[in-house]
């Protein structure tokens, strides 16, 4: 197939171009390298250092002899996104290219606002450029676990089937995001689903768990192809956070009581759910809607593991939430989806978390302590606040 990945310079777009690549897919990226303009805005920087994506690229090609077509522009730019996909003309368009982390939306009014235009601007481009172009396009799009909040019934695949007052119907589930970056998220969703019902486009939303994990197959050939290890507390994940403390010695900083639950995945299996959305596509007019995580796991639970698996004495301190959610609260998930198209998980297993230990203990020196502090409150975006 001809697969268009946008956001490829990121830490999933990335891996995710290369295995498609690999699987024999005539593969091109895109990126506008804002990801690269938070790091210096924020004064962070991935744990592991990243390679430009020419250089990337180049060295893919170097080692494997697949060429990956590139280009660079900006998805809220419309012309650039309608000539990108002329002159591509993919079968399946990946689309990660958005903000991703729920704490940079809710720094204040300028990055909630910057977030939803970018995410919500560029997804809706995206989406007429495939209806003017070629209505025949899949769309595969990473959500996020994130759109349902913590609901106190079963979390089903994106669709709830509804009985009231003696009627049935088929419905979106219903979303309650807990923050301006899971908001985006929903609002694309709704405009997917939309263009499929009136366009009669094919699409299929992956609505995500929390990534673990730093390498897949393909980016351990050489070092030039590493992807990102985000550890902060802005866009690192919690489960990076937890290994960096514990190898160089700090207490494992959990947020609250920790009892908040959440999906998870080995980057591993992101990168094999895409490859398995592609090459089963989605029907005409079907707005299709996976639950992309393998198991679920306390924050606290998280913590107990990397503890247990460290090879040395690990505590852990509780912090206050920086964040408004519920702590105790019901978490049951229906994801079969993607494990009935041909997924073979990778639970969380002492193997990765080992090779997590091993890569920090390589870049120890390139981390920042202070970067793994809480610093962005979402209640300072109360009246009052900076503007």
């Amino acid at each position: 197939m001809r697969i268009l990945v946008l956001g490829a310079d990121g830490y999933l777009g990335w891996p995710t171009a290369l295995h498609l690549s690999q699987a024999g897919h005539d593969v091109a990226v895109a990126d506008n390298f804002v990801r690269r303009q938070y790091d210096f805005e924020l004064g962070i920087d991935s744990l592991v250092p990243i390679e430009s994506l020419q250089t990337r690229v180049a060295a893919w090609r170097e080692l494997t002899g697949k060429p990956i077509e590139t280009f660079v522009g900006d998805l809220t730019d419309a012309d650039f996104t309608y000539q990108m996909i002329r002159d591509f003309r993919p079968e399946a368009v990946v689309h990660f290219a958005e903000q991703r982390a729920a704490p940079y939306s809710m720094i204040d009014r300028k990055h909630a606002v910057y977030t939803q235009v970018n995410n919500v601007v560029g997804t809706l481009n995206v989406l007429y450029a495939i209806a003017e172009i070629d209505p025949d396009i899949h769309l595969v799009k990473l959500g996020t676990m994130g759109e349902y909040g913590t609901p106190n019934i079963d979390i089903e695949e994106g669709w709830l089937e509804l009985e009231y007052k003696g009627r049935k119907d088929r419905v979106l589930y219903p979303k309650r995001p807990g923050s301006f970056y899971h908001l985006s998220k929903v609002h694309d969703s709704h405009n997917m689903e939309f263009a499929c019902r009136i366009w009669g486009l094919r699409a299929t939303d992956l609505n995500q768990g929390v990534v673990y994990g730093q390498q897949t197959p393909e980016t351990a050939l050489d070092d030039r192809l590493a992807t990102r290890f985000d550890y902060d507390s802005v866009f690192g994940t919690v489960l990076n956070r937890f290994v960096v403390q514990a190898v160089l010695g700090h207490p494992l900083t959990v947020y609250g009581n920790g009892s908040q639950t959440r999906g998870i995945i080995d980057i591993r299996d992101t990168v094999r759910c895409i490859q398995l959305a592609c090459e089963n596509p989605a029907d005409p007019g079907e707005f299709r809607v996976f639950n992309q995580m393998t198991e679920s796991m306390s924050v606290a639970g998280i913590a107990e593991v990397v503890a247990e698996h460290f090879p040395g004495e690990s505590t852990v301190d509780h912090l206050a939430n920086p964040r408004v959610e519920r702590e105790n609260h019901y978490y049951n998930v229906t994801h079969t989806g993607l494990v009935e198209l041909g997924l073979t998980p990778h639970l969380l297993s002492d193997t990765l978390i080992t090779s997590l230990f091993d890569i920090t203990k390589r870049y120890a020196e390139r981390v920042d302590l202070g970067a793994m502090q809480p610093s962005i409150d979402w209640r300072g975006a109360r009246a009052g606040a900076p503007r």
